[in-house]
């Protein structure tokens, strides 16, 4: 039996970006899948600050994608996320960080910024793996809840417009390096491209993200514009998670979900 516990917000990228890792490497893991708010309570018994995703094996608790990634590489070194030059180990970091700080924040923003007005998709997302019960309440009390992540995440149409051109500023970069046909950092697959193809992939929507997209031509008009426009830009992130997303996880037994 497991004894990692991965703490987690299902449709969230960063949380993603973790899952991915765990597979990667082998681990067997179970999920606590949890609703925004509504996971205070759980997170609060663990940690002081209520952030995803969270972390605990045995009596290591640990918080925020970098640093459990930090954490799995310790655990289990192989295979290996963070291999190369010395050079290359600082390119793996420079560009998880900004990837971290600049574009998955944006991303969050200007997704979220037309998704909130949209519960009949969003609900189900945010409440994937969780009883009926919790999504009927989530469901009611989503009108505040959409109030209350506007005013933490500062979304509003001013500030998702500034998001929307960071995320295509690093789209555009990072896509011009697949093209070429390169990695982020090196030769290789490594952590920058994992952190990359992660944080992105709210916008491509995999099928192996573990999220019941539905029919996505039914998103908000201008959202689903954007995407088409910025498709072939994507398609190369897209082409990096499909191909390297379901490596060494042959022998998983697969992650569990409790609730």
């Amino acid at each position: 039996m497991t004894d990692i516990t991965l703490y987690q917000f299902p449709i969230s990228h960063y949380c993603e970006k973790v899952r991915w890792t765990l597979d990667w490497k082998g681990l067997d893991y179970k999920t606590c899948n949890l609703i925004p708010g509504f996971h205070i309570k759980t997170i609060g018994t663990l940690s002081r600050s209520t952030a995803l995703p969270l972390l605990v094996k045995g009596d290591q608790i640990i918080q925020g994608s970098a640093a459990i990634l930090d954490y799995l590489d310790r655990l289990q070194p192989n295979p290996s996320l963070v291999q190369g030059s010395e050079a290359e180990l600082q390119q793996i970091q420079h560009w998880e960080s900004r990837l971290d700080t600049e574009a998955g924040t944006a991303v969050r923003v200007f997704a979220y910024h037309y998704l909130l007005d949209r519960p009949d998709i969003l609900v189900l997302w945010l409440t994937t793996g969780s009883p009926a019960y919790k999504r009927w309440l989530f469901r009611l009390l989503f009108p505040k809840v959409a109030q209350v992540m506007r005013k933490k995440m500062r979304i509003n149409a001013a500030n998702a417009d500034v998001a929307r051109q960071t995320v295509e500023a690093c789209l555009g970069e990072i896509s011009e390096i697949y093209r070429s046909g390169r990695y982020l950092a090196g030769d290789h697959f490594s952590r920058a491209d994992l952190t990359a193809a992660a944080l992105f992939s709210p916008l491509f929507m995999p099928a192996g993200y573990g999220i019941d997209w539905g029919n996505t031509r039914r998103l908000p008009t201008k959202m689903l514009a954007w995407m088409d426009k910025h498709q072939a830009d994507l398609n190369e992130l897209a082409g990096i998670y499909e191909r390297y997303r379901h490596l060494n996880t042959n022998n998983l037994t697969g992650a569990s979900a409790i609730t």
